[in-house]
């Protein structure tokens, strides 16, 4: 039932990429994996993976696009809001690092199918505040098991879907 929602919910993204095919070892599936408690995200950036831990030894895995060299996310965070469609607003360091790219959103952009954020985000906080990091769809998917983001964890709009409903708020997350 989650994947038929999620097909509908994320059909409407960008037209440019609707003949994409997500590579196969990216798409989520089942795989053995070891060493953390069920219900806990791993992501391991280096080589493009979250990992939604099921049981001792099994996690659903998920191809994603991370962060440029320098800019990623590392360590423990939870997640402690989740949007559908979210808006979307460059932070300060990044409009400041690259502003002919991003202060003409400095006012934000509204959710929706061309929003960078995509159809879903799950908002992580270290201590109580907002990283600023987020795991969250894309308006281009063919960034999946890359580093190319300003350190946040992109995801298929399908498949963040599909993450989005399997995991409740206050669940960990660990990028190694």
């Amino acid at each position: 039932m989650v994947a038929q929602k999620a097909g509908t919910a994320a059909a409407h993204h960008t037209k440019k990429y609707k003949n994409f095919k997500v590579d196969p070892r990216h798409k989520p599936q089942m795989v053995r994996f070891t060493g953390y408690e069920a219900g806990t995200i791993v992501v391991d950036p280096r080589n493009h993976f979250l990992y939604l831990v099921v049981s001792p030894f099994r996690a659903r895995r998920y191809g994603v696009g991370v962060g440029k060299a320098g800019l990623r996310f590392k360590g423990v965070a939870s997640i402690e809001r989740k949007a559908k469609w979210p808006s979307w607003r460059p932070t300060d360091n990044m409009i400041r690092r690259e502003p002919r790219k991003y202060a003409r959103y400095a006012k934000g952009v509204p959710g929706g199918p061309n929003n960078p954020l995509g159809a879903r985000a799950l908002y992580l906080y270290r201590g109580g505040r907002d990283t600023y990091y987020r795991i969250h769809g894309t308006t281009q998917p063919d960034t999946i098991g890359r580093s190319v983001s300003n350190g946040c964890i992109r995801m298929v709009n399908d498949h963040v879907i599909d993450l989005y409903e399997r995991v409740p708020l206050g669940t960990k997350v660990v990028v190694i």
